[in-house]
């Protein structure tokens, strides 16, 4: 019922997964699998199960679920916490034929399988994968569903070298002022209830803010010339990745700019800024251009104007430096913003509405 496969791990030391299978009928009904450091504790642990398997009522398992619930209480116990495009990636697996398969039952081959059923690009297969790991990381450990975790590693092991996934590759796109200034003059006049498309699109490049964070900033949070960003986006860090940010003397100015009526300093949903971006972009024929390369462009600048890791770190809020070396070719050439004509815009609150 029970095999142990030995196995080397990348940083070059040896693991040892004891492997249960259990079949009735030519079905299998049960599937479980422990890896463990050494190969005795690895037998330990599987004459354990078997014994507990064997035992009256040992194979009843309530908890063995289709895989669309552990993903619906995932999505329940973590709300709050995620954002709406990891949700949004959960629900389309959960409306799939592997969300229907049972826990026990879900093997590499069928991950597999369902990666190929998507019709898009590696990088966005790979998103899909990403939002699935946590969910095959604490399904036993946390709640007992028989998920086997080196299933789901072995599967992402199977695309990687199919190549049905693969890392997003990094956008270099930066918009021109030429380009800047006809957004900013297709957003003007807008009607005063809108989102304040020109202030959002500068306040995203001279804080470096991403899209969703800018439409958290709240009031309180607001420290001087430093913001509490809520939420913030990092891999490592799912859960209330909390940071305070540095504000740029241009992104405090159009903050001071905004209207205090409410707890949110832009209280526009991440919906209506990127429709608005994006229906701009087309309608001035500005091309493959999103709005999170608005992000890169105030990194960018900063760069630009000599700033160091550190100084350009304390106002993105990368935690990690290393995610910035690759603007450390960017020579200090000055701040090409210096003499934009949007810039005074936000002198006054009742310039721009």
């Amino acid at each position: 019922m029970g095999t142990i496969v030995e196995r080397k791990r990348s940083d070059g030391s040896t693991a040892f997964t004891a492997q249960i299978v259990v079949k009735q009928s030519g079905r299998i009904v049960h599937r479980e699998a422990k890896t463990l450091d050494r190969k005795q504790a690895a037998y330990a642990w599987l004459e354990k199960r078997e014994k507990e398997l064997k035992a009256p009522g040992g194979l009843d398992r309530k908890d063995d679920v289709p895989f669309q619930k552990v993903i619906a209480r995932y999505l329940d116990e973590s709300e709050g916490s995620m954002g709406r495009t990891k949700a949004a990636y959960l629900k389309k697996i959960m409306e799939s034929d592997l969300g229907s398969i049972n826990c026990s039952e879900m093997t590499s081959d069928k991950l597999v399988a369902f990666a190929r059923t998507l019709p898009v690009k590696p990088q966005t297969r790979a998103n899909y994968f990403s939002h699935l790991s946590p969910i095959f990381a604490i399904a036993t450990p946390a709640w007992k569903y028989p998920l086997s975790k080196q299933e789901f590693e072995n599967a992402l092991e199977s695309m990687k070298r199919l190549k049905l996934i693969a890392k997003s590759a990094e956008r270099d796109r930066r918009p021109t002022l030429v380009e800047l200034d006809r957004l900013m003059e297709h957003f003007a006049g807008r009607r005063t209830d809108s989102a304040p498309m020109q202030k959002i699109i500068a306040f995203a490049i001279f804080s470096t803010r991403r899209q969703e964070e800018i439409t958290r900033l709240q009031w309180d949070d607001l420290d001087d010339d430093r913001i509490l960003v809520r939420a913030m986006k990092d891999p490592k860090n799912k859960q209330q990745n909390n940071v305070r940010c540095e504000l740029t003397p241009e992104a405090l100015q159009i903050i001071n700019s905004m209207p205090r009526g409410g707890s949110e300093i832009f209280p526009f949903s991440a919906d209506a800024i990127s429709s608005a971006f994006t229906k701009a972009c087309k309608i001035l024929g500005v091309e493959d251009l999103h709005f999170h390369d608005l992000r890169h462009e105030g990194i960018s600048r900063l760069f630009e104007m000599g700033r160091t890791i550190p100084q350009v770190a304390a106002i993105s809020g990368h935690r990690s430096w290393s995610s910035l070396k690759r603007y450390t070719h960017i020579r200090a050439t000055g701040d090409r913003y210096q003499d934009w004509k949007w810039l005074s815009a936000w002198t006054y609150k009742s310039n721009i509405t």
